[in-house]
């Protein structure tokens, strides 16, 4: 049975599902989430039902459903996305496949007032991501808001207070999604819930799986979230039972061991041990080539080297198992392996039932996963978002400059160096319905991206324009209609090298250290000029990508990916200043081996924020 009161989030495989639980809770409303095909006799004292989004087809076989017992309980139900059209679909409505898939920031007006709009404009901008739509009304329904393409946006059965909604409310790229949300609680009698403190809560959970007697070796990266985590488990467990453990991977930014080292010795933290292990990660690298390979390579080395240094340290309970795959075992009696995975982690693993997996996150490899089954992994951050990661480093004390630093993968510039084995490139044409206005040329990668709730591996078309650095209105337009009317793209880059097409050589290449110190060189080059041009607090996150192709034989290419997010489940592209923009395409020309810079205008979705 769920708590009395609470909000339920059915969870249909949406990559958003959990985003709604957390905004329900900033609502001030205790929300749970659970399996789409939870029984209603079980969902009975819920005050609401939430339907999230999911990657599949209301229409198509083995697609996701609900128990329409769900209707008997009187309670108000809200769907979004692919919620939406289920309700219609499981009320004899009809859903149909778009003609125009929509992604991205889209134009609606209101055609009806209902108490989820009262108050609000007549027009707004709100987040679509889809190719299906209701094209058909269940019986009592009546259509509340359309868009350009969309004839259902919305609807409502006001006297069964049911909604549905094909666009996110739930995201930030929404004008008054959170308004929504709010107007939809207060038409539920709900249990009111609050966290008075982070530290509290979340530390009431590492003792209630902790318990007396077990310690835990934590991994650190020297991102927030690992940082967070191990300062956290530092307070609440105490250093005698928590030992650290960063791996120089050869494949961090610029000088990051250094600062880190100094960073924690401000904090008077001396459980860390440093550990350079760049020559393994970079022999175990070698031929990989494939996205989700090298994720895996790195995840297991990651345990290779802390089964090795646990063993050297004498860490009773550690010990070599290679019947494990990873060659490392934690009894479960004594020691616990901690990690920092935050939820969207998680989520962009494929981590809710339905969910379509994007990626393999490093910490969900394999021998982790085989640990997390048998209890044995302890991740105190992995119900939170990033935001609220940030809250959690402030009150632990945890310096400014540590705890809104731009995010940073944990495989670290492993995925940001694409790679291929491929000397000829993929020829792709883009078909030519005038979508595409400008100069253009279809790249020779492909990247991960994310549309209509399901994962993507498709190329990127990159712009050309007389000012290369110059981003103009219709590039910002372009960057959401080409992914919108072209299915093998899901990336629009602008080149701030070129100001016209020009023929890119591939060169085979995999993750060296050379190339990781080219990378870094580059990301170095854009953190300086962020700081310089006062950027650093307003841009979220600058992913940096090395390319293997340039305008000759064994040149290279650099894409800057910089966006603004809050919680990293949605992003916008930041779109920069051509004075910036200017200077450092100028000084990353500058490094030997890059041909070309170009700058990534795409938005999540349906691009993803890192390109691997």
């Amino acid at each position: 049975m769920v708590h009395k009161g609470s909000i339920v989030i059915l969870d249909f495989g949406g990559q958003y599902a959990h985003l709604i639980a957390n905004r329900v809770r900033r609502l001030g409303a205790y929300s749970e989430i659970r399996v789409s095909e939870t029984p209603a006799k079980e969902l009975k004292g819920a005050a609401g039902i939430i339907l999230s989004g999911g990657p599949q087809s209301v229409y198509e076989k083995g697609s996701p459903t609900a128990d329409h017992g769900i209707f008997e309980l009187g309670i108000p139900i809200l769907g979004l996305c692919y919620g939406h059209q289920w309700l219609a679909h499981a009320l004899n409505g009809k859903v149909s496949p778009g003609k125009t898939k929509e992604y991205g920031h889209t134009m609606i007006e209101r055609s009806g007032e209902s108490p989820i709009f009262k108050g609000l404009p007549q027009i707004m901008t709100v987040w679509m991501s889809h190719g299906d739509e209701v094209t058909q009304l269940p019986k009592g329904f009546v259509a509340m808001a359309k868009s350009s393409v969309c004839s259902v946006a919305a609807m409502a059965n006001e006297s069964r207070k049911i909604y549905g909604l094909q666009f996110h409310i739930e995201v930030t790229h929404t004008e008054h999604g959170m308004e929504m949300l709010k107007k939809f609680v207060a038409l539920c009698k709900t249990t009111p819930w609050k966290i008075d403190s982070f530290v509290d809560y979340v530390g009431g959970q590492i003792k209630e799986e902790v318990g007396k007697s077990k310690k835990v070796f934590m991994l650190v990266s020297g991102g927030v979230d690992s940082t967070v985590a191990f300062t956290l488990l530092n307070k609440v467990l105490g250093p005698s039972r928590v030992q650290g453990m960063l791996v120089d991977t050869g494949l961090m930014r610029k000088d990051e061991v250094a600062q880190i080292r100094a960073a924690f010795k401000k904090l008077k933290i001396k459980n860390l041990h440093i550990e350079d292990a760049s020559d393994e990660f970079f022999k175990n690298l070698k031929g990989a080539t494939d996205p989700e390979q090298k994720r895996k390579i790195i995840g297991r080395t990651f345990l290779d080297v802390q089964q090795r240094v646990s063993e050297k340290m004498g860490l009773t309970g550690v010990k070599s198992d290679p019947s494990s795959g990873s060659g490392l075992k934690v009894k479960s009696d004594e020691w616990l392996l901690g990690q920092g995975t935050i939820y969207p982690d998680t989520i962009e693993t494929g981590g809710s039932r339905h969910a379509d997996q994007i990626k393999t996150h490093h910490n969900r490899v394999d021998a982790v996963q085989k640990m997390i089954d048998a209890g044995q992994v302890i991740e105190p951050l992995k119900e939170l978002y990033k935001d609220e990661v940030r809250m959690l480093g402030e009150e632990l004390g945890l310096p400014k400059e540590l705890v809104w630093r731009h995010p940073f993968p944990g495989p670290g510039l492993g995925v940001r160096i694409l790679c291929t084995n491929e000397v000829k490139r993929e020829k792709r044409k883009v078909k030519s319905d005038g979508s595409i206005s400008v100069p253009h040329e279809i790249l020779p990668v492909r990247s991960v991206g994310v549309q209509g709730d399901g994962r993507t591996y498709r190329h990127a078309v990159a712009l050309f324009s007389r000012h290369p650095c110059h981003v103009t209105p219709e590039h910002k337009a372009l960057a959401t209609s080409i992914p919108n009317t072209n299915k093998e793209i899901n990336r629009v880059l602008l080149c701030t090298s070129h100001d016209r097409p020009v023929e890119f050589t591939v060169t085979p290449g995999t993750v060296t250290r050379e190339r990781a110190e080219l990378l870094r060189e580059a990301d170095a080059i854009v953190s300086e000029e962020m700081r310089a041009a006062d950027l650093y607090g307003v841009i979220w996150q600058f992913p940096v990508v090395l390319l293997p192709f340039g305008t000759k034989k064994g040149g290279q290419s650099i894409v800057l990916r910089p966006i603004v997010s809050v919680d990293a489940m949605t992003a916008n592209a930041y779109l920069l200043e051509q004075s910036v923009l200017e200077t450092i395409t100028r000084r990353i020309l500058d490094l030997k081996g890059i041909d070309a810079v170009f700058l990534d205008l795409t938005n999540k979705p349906p691009g993803t924020i890192e390109w691997e």
